[in-house]
């Protein structure tokens, strides 16, 4: 190890998992503690936007990634919004309003082009869908076993009597590090204990979201007209709306359903009880009673769905780091998944504490200082990400009679995901980097 501090991940999920490759690949001892008995997937895949790839890219992770995906070449893939209801009309072609737009990411020595945007192949910014076990695949052989910890469920961080913070165990266990990491998700037990009663920060959003996995061919056997198989879609409508994207090589379509209770903008006090559970078929073709054909063969296909009550944290958090405990992911900006940009945003963190960890002139003494630094500029980046998922939210569920009409939707989603994908992260901690030379 080249560096004279050892760093705690509290968190084995993909940023957890992140961040360790990167910390160890810079030669800091690190060790990951995961509450769980084993490395689990999580959903049939995630949303990682030209932002993220590009943090992946510069922790040097994309390359072995997509190599273990099933997408090649890699696709990032544009939504077509269309309405719910009715004969489910295009009103917003994400295609034709960034048919200019090229975006080419480079690595390993070639340059590859993201998914061909209509028939015209141009190409665009998007979403690429990145599904958990290539991500597993991937990241967990270039990790020490000795590292790892499962059954490890952080209860709190505190300060040692020694100049290190402990962290306690349900089991009893406690482990000494000069840094903590928490990537411990949004009921972030680091977070909770180091940032005091942050938990009542936790607002459920008002949502539920159904889920299901269907094989593309029966729901074409069903007489399902638009090209799911395709493209991403959502689909819009007044309190609802349904994101759909097809997965393992188009096969089989991934659908989240969206309902919300109509309750304005006020978000609520957390749900109680679990935050997922088994919803019946009926409760969920109840939500979307009137919706037009192809959505409802969709929801009618989903056997045993699951219901998800959808959270963020709210008043955002105007700091990620205490000392020398910082916050990652969820923990520190969860959100919901309205722009499918919680995770890059994570990576995003990552990629720049990462960076700044690595520094040839960090050490321990003066950690806390560099830390500093990271907390300077991730906030106010990652919280207005969580804000503006926030108000896509609302967006996707304002079409219809009594509220927005075809062009004022196509006005509104004009524009909101180019703030989240276009940013230029590698310069901005180039720029922050610079105060690494007068850190004493």
């Amino acid at each position: 190890m080249t560096k004279d501090f050892d760093v705690a991940i509290v968190g084995g999920g993909m940023c957890g998992l992140a961040c360790a490759v990167g910390l160890a690949k810079a030669g800091i001892k690190i060790t990951v503690f995961e509450a769980a008995p084993k490395f689990g997937e999580v959903g049939a895949g995630v949303g990682l936007g030209s932002n993220a790839l590009r943090a992946l890219k510069g922790l040097g992770l994309l390359e072995i990634i997509l190599e273990k995906a099933d997408q090649h070449p890699p696709r990032l893939r544009l939504f077509e919004f269309v309405s719910g209801t009715g004969e489910h009309d295009t009103i917003f072609d994400v295609c034709q309003r960034l048919a200019f737009f090229v975006i080419i990411v480079t690595y390993s020595s070639r340059a590859k082009y993201f998914e061909s945007c209509g028939e015209g192949g141009n190409n665009g910014i998007g979403m690429y869908r990145c599904c958990s076990p290539a991500f597993l695949d991937a990241l967990v052989p270039l990790l020490d076993p000795k590292t790892i910890h499962f059954n490890k469920r952080c209860t709190s961080v505190v300060q040692g009597s020694s100049d290190k913070f402990l962290l306690h165990f349900s089991d009893g266990t406690t482990h000494a590090a000069d840094l903590v990491i928490g990537a411990d998700g949004i009921k972030s037990a680091v977070r909770s204990s180091t940032f005091g009663h942050s938990e009542t920060r936790l607002r459920f959003s008002g949502t539920y979201a159904y889920r299901g996995l269907i094989p593309i061919d029966s729901l074409k056997a069903a007489g399902v007209k638009t090209p799911i198989e395709r493209r991403p879609f959502d689909w819009v409508g007044i309190n609802k709306h349904i994101i759909t994207f097809p997965i393992r090589n188009n096969t089989v379509l991934n659908v989240v359903a969206f309902s919300t209770d109509d309750s304005g903008d006020e978000l609520l006090p957390e749900r109680e009880g679990p935050w997922v559970q088994v919803a019946s078929e009926k409760e969920l073709l109840g939500c979307y009673e009137g919706w037009g054909p192809d959505a409802v063969a969709m929801l009618k296909s989903i056997k045993n769905p699951s219901r998800w009550a959808i959270h963020t944290l709210y008043p955002p958090l105007s700091t990620y780091v205490r000392g020398r405990v910082a916050l990652v992911g969820d923990a520190a900006h969860g959100m919901t998944p309205h722009l499918g940009a919680g995770v890059g945003q994570g990576f995003e963190d990552v990629y720049a504490l990462c960076r700044l960890l690595a520094h040839p002139t960090t050490k321990k003494s003066n950690l806390e200082s560099v830390l500093a630094i990271y907390n300077e500029f991730r906030p106010s980046r990652a919280n207005m990400v969580l804000l503006r998922s926030l108000k896509a939210g609302r967006l996707y569920e304002s079409y219809g009679p009594g509220k927005l009409d075809k062009e004022q939707m196509r006005q509104h989603l004009t524009g909101i995901w180019e703030p989240v994908w276009d940013h230029d992260l590698e310069a901005q901690v180039d720029i922050a980097m610079k105060d690494m030379d007068i850190i004493e």
